[in-house]
């Protein structure tokens, strides 16, 4: 049984962060050197764009593009088997790295924080994050299948986008 779509809509507003992941990869952006690796800002960011379009043609369509380094920050909002397939049909086109999950000690520190920050306010089920997993994934909070449980998220994220921002790498 696949459970229904859920709205993210206020979730695209913070900076295209919907629901999973820290699905970034950790590995640091670099430039260009010239000797054709292909291991640039621009290209990681085309590859992952690639990426996050064959995820929505296979059954997330909420899926964001990724930010300028390159790095896959959206979330996920379908059911797991979904998920799966959409990954599965988009494993040949998937960046290196990019859905490990994987945070430093620093960003999982601040995931931490995040959540902490959920949970105070207002969505009190938000599970702490770990390591390797997706750091938002409404699948993970009951609430969020309650009548009004998106809309309480969706508030608590905006209240708390300062630590989300910290927690996947920005300022």
């Amino acid at each position: 049984m696949n459970k229904t779509r859920r709205p993210v809509t206020a979730l695209a507003l913070i900076a295209m962060i919907a629901l999973i992941s820290a699905c970034g990869s950790s590995a640091p952006a670099s430039s260009s050197s010239g000797n054709g690796s292909g291991n640039t800002v621009a290209s990681r960011y085309a590859k992952a764009v690639k990426f996050a379009q064959c995820i929505r043609a296979n059954g997330d369509s909420g899926f964001a593009d990724p930010n300028a380094s390159g790095e896959l920050v959206g979330g996920i909002s379908v059911s797991a088997a979904v998920w799966q397939k959409a990954v599965d049909a988009c494993k040949g086109l998937q960046p290196p790295g990019s859905l490990s999950g994987q945070r430093s000690p620093e960003r999982q520190s601040a995931a931490l924080k995040f959540a902490q920050c959920i949970r105070k306010n207002g969505v009190s089920d938000f599970p702490d994050p770990v390591n390797g997993q997706p750091l938002v994934d409404t699948n993970r909070i009951p609430s969020a299948n309650q009548p009004g449980g998106m809309a309480i998220l969706n508030a608590a994220m905006q209240k708390c986008r300062t630590a989300l921002a910290t927690a996947i790498g920005g300022q």
